[in-house]
């Protein structure tokens, strides 16, 4: 998910039925967990993971585990967030992991999930994004459409504004619920030891907002897409919705976070970047990009990415 620091990882691109491949700086997106005392220390750490960990053997006992729901984009899941086809069984659960291995022991929950974010628009690389809105009532107004002539022949299209914007980050929260319902109960009806929440409330979620995903130039539209997944999250029941990312990377997409931002003013922020355990206690003092408090920072680690609850 959102911010890694080195290394870099392949993603698919799908959209609009056309499937391209991007490079993800691994400091962007955030991995595993780490065991209470990971690395040696005596200092209880988090791991977060996602696809790219799908078939691996993942750590045992983190104090807690962030988990990616989505598979590098916000339009798909992430094929071992819980059973599927290709990992039909709940011990090959991401979620499952995360829910029964943690040990607790610091101010974040056993278990949180992250979301990849994204505004491609209506159209992207000349085809057109096939799940972009053609309407919607939203604080914006209402999303409408507009006509677009590429080479392939002339479409009615959602129009490239804020309020289309706001209703695809809304839809794109609104499957992310239903994937994790779906998700855990499969799992529960595979009667594992431990009972799986299904409810978008029993989980705090992280927006990943990073630039190796597809943006708009408009940051007022980027800015209504993040609000309209914070509103669908909400409505779904979550009560924490915070964002991972870099100052640097969340000002060229947002253009900044004040209290014109509504509701992305001030939510948690989980920063990435440290090189140890003791930078990423250290980041805990900077200064949060969304204005509010840095509850969660990862460092990166071998072989899995690790966390520090501030």
């Amino acid at each position: 998910m959102g911010g890694r620091t080195v290394g870099a990882k392949a993603i698919r691109l799908v959209l609009g039925g056309v499937v391209a491949t991007a490079v993800v700086l691994a400091g962007a997106s955030p991995a595993l967990a780490a065991k209470p005392g990971g690395g040696g220390s005596s200092t209880p750490t988090g791991k977060d993971v996602g696809y790219p960990q799908c078939g691996s053997s993942l750590p045992a006992h983190p104090a807690f585990g962030i988990v990616g729901l989505t598979g590098g984009l916000a339009n798909d899941l992430n094929p071992c967030f819980g059973p599927t086809s290709s990992y039909p069984s709940y011990t090959s659960s991401e979620l499952y992991w995360a829910v029964a291995s943690s040990v607790g022991g610091t101010s974040q929950p056993k278990a949180s999930l992250y979301v990849n974010t994204g505004d491609p628009g209506n159209v992207y690389n000349g085809a057109v994004i096939s799940d972009w809105p053609t309407s919607g009532s939203t604080p914006y107004g209402s999303c409408t459409t507009t006509t677009v002539s590429l080479k392939s022949g002339t479409y009615t299209v959602g129009a490239n504004s804020d309020a289309c914007a706001w209703q695809f980050g809304y839809n794109k929260a609104a499957q992310d619920a239903t994937w994790l319902t779906s998700a855990a109960t499969a799992i529960n009806g595979q009667a594992p030891p431990v009972t799986v929440a299904s409810t978008a409330a029993a989980y705090p979620w992280w927006l990943d907002v990073e630039t190796a995903n597809t943006w708009q130039s408009s940051t007022s539209m980027n800015v209504a897409d993040l609000q309209g997944m914070i509103a669908a999250l909400h409505s779904a029941g979550a009560t924490t919705v915070g964002a991972y990312s870099t100052a640097s990377q969340w000002n060229t997409i947002t253009g900044g976070t004040g209290p014109a931002s509504g509701s992305l003013y001030q939510i948690p922020a989980w920063i990435p970047g440290a090189r140890s355990l003791s930078g990423a206690e250290s980041n805990c003092s900077q200064a949060s990009f969304t204005s509010g408090t840095v509850t969660v920072t990862q460092w990166f680690s071998h072989p899995y990415d690790s966390d520090y609850a501030c």
